[in-house]
């Protein structure tokens, strides 16, 4: 005899396969250098260059890219779920933490790194395939010469607000 807890046949057990590739991290880190980081984002989102390899795993793309503003699409897939059926908070972060970042970047000179201080998330809604297309929105809240804050948001196709964060960036010249 088994317990409810314990399936033995049916979808709980049904393994399923997932495959990742992606691009030589360094060939982005090479061009990151050599130009300021809005035309590096924008060579992302036309696809002459690849994207993060973090992209591809998590499974978001970049899809547009100002100055002190980008967005990411994502589409939800259950490789994402938590144990309770919903897309995880990890997967959240890691979205809104790109955008901040990536909204950051955007505004910085050639040469010019940046990498976060903090991160604050807050989940407002569930995520699940039934979600559909999320975008995740990034902007620069206020910039200065050491540091930044950004501002990010994940909203659904009617524009529902799931998941919003702040993060601070520490600019890092020459690096």
């Amino acid at each position: 005899m088994t317990s409810a807890a314990e399936p033995t046949t049916g979808p709980a057990t049904a393994t399923r396969r997932r495959e990742h590739e992606w691009t030589d991290p360094m060939v982005l880190a090479a061009a990151a250098s050599g130009l300021d980081g809005l035309e590096y984002l924008r060579r992302i989102v036309d696809g002459r260059l690849p994207g993060a390899p973090i992209a591809s795993l998590v499974g978001f793309r970049a899809v547009s890219a100002e100055h002190g503003r980008v967005a990411f699409a994502f589409e939800p897939g259950e490789h994402q779920y938590n144990p309770i059926g919903s897309v995880h908070g990890g997967v959240y972060a890691t979205l809104l933490d790109s955008a901040c970042g990536c909204a950051v970047h955007s505004t910085l000179p050639a040469g010019t790194g940046y990498t976060s201080l903090d991160l604050s998330v807050r989940f407002l809604r569930r995520i699940t395939v039934d979600t559909g297309t999320v975008t995740c929105t990034g902007h620069v809240v206020q910039a200065g010469r050491r540091t930044a804050l950004a501002r990010a948001e994940l909203t659904d196709a009617g524009g529902r607000l799931l998941g919003e964060a702040t993060s601070s960036c520490l600019i890092l010249p020459g690096g």
